[in-house]
């Protein structure tokens, strides 16, 4: 009964989990960001999307196998403490809360601004705050309660994706809002190279691209609370692989059938001109509000995802026993407010700075790009850890139902493809200094491990 007591409580359905992750992965970046990635490469935007897409179906099958054998909080980390090195499991949490500590300041922040689309007498801080106050709450309550509300604000994100796909094969099958004139799909190539920016600029895009799709880990923590582990791991990871690429792939195919590709830095959001242009006069309202729940549910994902590894370091005796602690209803309370107050810091820094230092405006933006690698880590040890745990359990592996195909040639495979993205992002000059805070955060972590465990030997001897 006390074993049970000190574990998080297991209440999320394979659903949830589902829409937790598609709400961590899909989010402002596809709403607004999709003409960036466009302008780097043109049309084989698409191959680009894909490949990243391969390394994460990859990705998540290598968790996947792991996953199905010994679902746990914090799952990846523990992997990579276990099959790799101590030192691995936690730079792994240490990178997680990073990346959404960086990522919950600035979705705080964003939420301020969308705000203030309708009420823009009210002080962008206000609204974060606010914002901040009612998902802690929430994530204070239950794990279902978390859970639940992920669910509505992914399924706003979905609904419009899927909405937004429907009005787009229209307007190129049958010309609905061109006067009955189908568009075709010439813009693929009528405007230059496939290849526009060469094999630097699709490297470049792909880099982008893909981290876009950080976040859809969330389901190796979410795994520790769900309720029957096994058949929700199952079923959410093959189900969640399909639809991220459907909605991504889906929407950039659609965005540059419809427009061409070099002239969509004139249009602003591609979702707000495809609703336009059917005669929706109220698309920015409604873009708005969808990147408003985007927004929100990037921060609320990242609360839920940093306080069970924070959680998790405390039960590695990394961090002090005090976020061990557990509410009544089985929620680490202490963890969540933990990362509620850091990100709260990051609201009032970033309303205090520009007051005091001038050009200061783009802190935020850098260190939201800031959590890029960050945000690789747990991929780079979940691949590692998957070639540790077959060499380990091959007696499992006999009558797994979930392995993971061609492996280890697909663990090389993807390892090679993100270690060519993270060189790119150094060629870089827009994502050079981004990575670079990424790089100094990790050695700095390092370097902390080390130092703690020499001391702690010292006062053993």
């Amino acid at each position: 009964m006390e074993k049970e007591k000190s574990e998080l409580k297991r209440s999320l359905s394979s659903f949830q989990m589902e829409m937790i992750a598609l709400g961590g992965t899909i989010g402002v970046g596809l709403f607004l960001g999709a003409s960036s990635t466009i302008k780097w490469t043109g049309p084989s935007v698409l191959l680009a999307y894909m490949v990243a897409g391969l390394v994460l179906y990859i990705v998540m099958r290598a968790l996947g196998e792991m996953l199905y054998v010994k679902p746990e909080v914090g799952s990846f980390a523990n992997y990579a403490s276990h099959y790799i090195h101590p030192v691995a499991g936690y730079l792994t949490v240490w990178a997680n809360v990073f990346q959404w500590l960086m990522v919950g300041i600035s979705e705080t922040v964003a939420v301020g601004v969308y705000i203030d689309y309708w009420w823009p007498g009210v002080p962008d801080w206000v609204s974060a705050i606010i914002v901040l106050i009612l998902l802690t709450a929430t994530n204070l309550v239950t794990v279902k309660a978390y859970g639940k509300m992920e669910t509505w604000f992914s399924l706003i994100k979905v609904l419009t994706i899927i909405f937004m796909l429907i009005l787009g094969f229209l307007m190129i099958l049958f010309g609905f809002g061109n006067h009955g004139h189908p568009l075709g799909f010439s813009n693929l190539w009528s405007h230059g190279s496939f290849f526009a920016g060469g094999f630097k600029g699709f490297m470049f895009a792909l880099s982008i691209v893909m981290t876009s799709y950080q976040a859809i880990e969330i389901i190796g923590i979410t795994a520790g609370e769900a309720e029957h582990p096994q058949e929700a791991i199952v079923k959410s990871i093959k189900s969640i692989v399909a639809r991220i690429l459907i909605f991504y792939i889906g929407s950039i195919f659609v965005i540059i059938t419809i427009y061409p590709w070099n002239e969509l830095d004139a249009v602003g959001s591609p979702f707000v001109e495809t609703f336009a242009k059917v005669g929706i006069t109220a698309a920015a309202g409604i873009i708005n509000f969808v990147m408003l729940t985007a927004a929100t549910s990037a921060l609320n994902s990242g609360l839920f995802s940093s306080s069970r590894m924070l959680y998790t370091l405390a039960k590695q005796g990394e961090i002090s026993p005090a976020f061990l602690k557990l509410s009544k209803n089985r929620v680490p309370d202490v963890a969540v407010l933990a990362m509620s107050a850091g990100i709260l810091l990051g609201i009032v820094v970033n309303a205090v700075l520009p007051l005091i230092w001038k050009g200061s405006e783009d802190v935020f933006v850098m260190f939201y790009s800031a959590s890029t690698l960050p945000g690789m880590v747990p991929w780079f040890v979940i691949l590692i850890s998957q070639l540790k745990f077959r060499q380990e359990n091959p007696d499992l592996l006999a009558g797994h139902p979930f392995k993971l195909a061609l492996s280890p040639w697909t663990n090389y495979f993807a390892i090679f493809a993100l270690v060519i993205t993270l060189i790119f992002m150094t060629l870089n000059p827009a994502t050079r200094v981004p990575l670079l805070i990424g790089f100094a955060f990790l050695a700095i972590m390092t370097v902390l491990y080390f130092w703690r465990h020499h001391r702690r030997l010292a006062r053993q001897r």
